[in-house]
């Protein structure tokens, strides 16, 4: 596992049922609300600072997901893509990295092509169970609750940037 993601270069994630629990709010107006978990997001940052991309890949479309994404400084999101494939290929396109140096976290039977081909695949907790075969990695936590932290914490590590990300933080 280590091999791989030392070679990783670009995290892809799902949304809904990743960087979410898979909760869609709506109020009486029809205005969608998701819950999204802070400790996801400092760790997606503390990927960026060491210089790895970050980029979502969602079946839905929601202003909630683009106004998280420009927050994170995520600027690669593709939204309504029933074929996840069309928008990685896009992706790596624009990155000049290999299938290899990909990490992709998804939840659900819509993420097995992509998790079959990345370098890295990982699934959070309380992914469907026909994703599991699929998954290097599967977390501890369910999506929503940190399950995306512990892979970035799991890439920094094993490309020894960790203590360098994190040398603010113990001073």
């Amino acid at each position: 596992m280590e091999d791989r993601l030392k070679k990783i270069k670009l995290l892809i994630l799902d949304v809904d049922g990743v960087l979410t629990d898979g909760r869609i709010i709506f109020d009486s107006n029809g205005v969608e609300s998701k819950f999204f978990n802070v400790k996801d997001g400092h760790g997606i940052k503390m990927l960026q600072r060491s210089g790895i991309e970050v980029g979502i890949i969602s079946g839905r479309e929601s202003q909630v997901v683009y106004n998280r994404a420009v927050e994170l400084g995520i600027g690669q999101v593709y939204q309504k893509s029933l074929d996840k494939l069309v928008p990685y290929r896009q992706m790596l396109e624009a990155t000049g990295v290999s299938d290899e140096e990909v990490a992709f976290m998804g939840d659900d039977v819509i993420d097995i092509p992509l998790l079959k081909r990345v370098g890295f695949a990982a699934a959070p907790a309380d992914a469907v169970p026909e994703v599991l075969p699929f998954a290097h990695f599967v977390a501890k936590n369910r999506g929503g609750w940190g399950a995306v932290r512990e892979v970035c914490d799991l890439i920094l590590k094993a490309q020894g940037t960790w203590d360098a990300v994190t040398s603010r933080y113990y001073v």
